[in-house]
Parts: C-alpha cells; sequence; structure tokens
C-alpha cells in the first residue's frame, strides 16, 4: 500500500518540492467541463504531485491499446525504459494548454530511457487525429476511450483528473503521478525524480 504522508514526501529534494508543487488552474472553478456532444464530465486537477520511493513501488498493470497511428501500444514492451503516460481529451481545456510543453519535453528525452504515450480518452477518432496534428505532436497516442487503462491504476496511483500524468520507472513499477496540467519544468523534474530514486 502506498504511504501519502508527510514522510515519504519528504523524501523527495526539498528543492524538487519547491519547484513542482504548485497550484495549477483546471478548466473551471467549480463547474465540470463537457466535451462537445457528450456531457463528459470530468474532474479538474489540483496540481498535486507525488513521486513515490522505489522501495514502496508496485508493479504497473500490463496492457495494450490501438494507437491513433493504426498501431498497439504495449506496457510491458517499454520496459527498460521510463514511461510517461498522459491522459488527455480533444475537448479539455487543461489538455490544450499542455499539449505544447509536453511535446517539447518529448522531443528533447533521450529515446533509449525514456518513452511518451498519450491515453485519448472520452474522445472521438477524428477530433482526437485533428488535435494532434494541431498541435505537432510525434509520441504514440493511445486509444482509451472509455477509460479502462485508467481504472487499471486506481489501486497505486489513480488517474483522477484530465489532464493527469502517470510515470511508471524502468523496472515497469508505478512511480509518479501529476493531477492537472504539466510544464517542461514540472515534468523534466519529476522524470529526474524517478530516474536519479530507481533502485
Amino acid at each position: 500500500m502506498l504511504m501519502r504522508n508527510a514522510s515519504v514526501r519528504s523524501r523527495v529534494s526539498i528543492g524538487l518540492l519547491a519547484l513542482l508543487i504548485v497550484p495549477i488552474a483546471g478548466c473551471s472553478d467549480s463547474q465540470p467541463e463537457t466535451s462537445s456532444g457528450s456531457e463528459t464530465n470530468f474532474v479538474v486537477g489540483d496540481g498535486s504531485i507525488e513521486v513515490v520511493p522505489a522501495a514502496q513501488r508496485v508493479a504497473a498493470p500490463d496492457f495494450s491499446l490501438p494507437t491513433l497511428e493504426g498501431g498497439t501500444f504495449a506496457l510491458g514492451k517499454q520496459r527498460g525504459k521510463i514511461v510517461v503516460m498522459n491522459v488527455w481529451a480533444s475537448w479539455c481545456a487543461p489538455c490544450r494548454k499542455e499539449a505544447p510543453d509536453l511535446q517539447a519535453v518529448w522531443k528533447q528525452a533521450d529515446k533509449k530511457s525514456v518513452q511518451f504515450v498519450g491515453l485519448d480518452t472520452r474522445d472521438s477518432k477524428t477530433s482526437a487525429q485533428g488535435f494532434i496534428k494541431n498541435y505537432g505532436i510525434t509520441y504514440p497516442q493511445a486509444i482509451d476511450t472509455d477509460g479502462q487503462v485508467q481504472l487499471l491504476f486506481r489501486s497505486t496511483l489513480p488517474a483522477q483528473a484530465i489532464p493527469s500524468t502517470l510515470i511508471v520507472d524502468a523496472q515497469g513499477r508505478v512511480a509518479a503521478r501529476i493531477l492537472g496540467t504539466a510544464s517542461q519544468a514540472t515534468l523534466r523534474n519529476v522524470i529526474d525524480a524517478v530516474q536519479s530514486s530507481t533502485t
């Protein structure tokens, strides 16, 4: 069972926490966001960040999903790399805000040690493809229409908001979560924290 108390968080460097734990604005202050044409409610992320100490990490659930590009993304085949999984939807304003930052970090990432994948949820394929083209996103996009992959992580670090970013370490263990939009600095620092703490 993951511990989420002050003692756990204190194991992440104070400098990292000072940089990372910043309130993140969501789509609205109190009203749930709805997708065009489907009245899909979602929870707004509060910007909270959690990095799990290596000794307390548990194996991530394996999954395989079709991608917007026509292929398949399988988490189990990424062993040896840190995997950054971003839950998003084309109708989500914070997702649009963070898309350029995610792409920028991916573009600069060492592809031998880090893999990004988008988890497109509650969306139409046409809208999702338009989003990807508009923001020039080049990392794979898996289709998780009903949020089934998100449910697989409910006992570890559930993706309780859209957007959310889950990070699995190179050993295939659930290592970190960002609820809400992720800036370039935030994402780089969380990835660095996961890499430096992996044992």
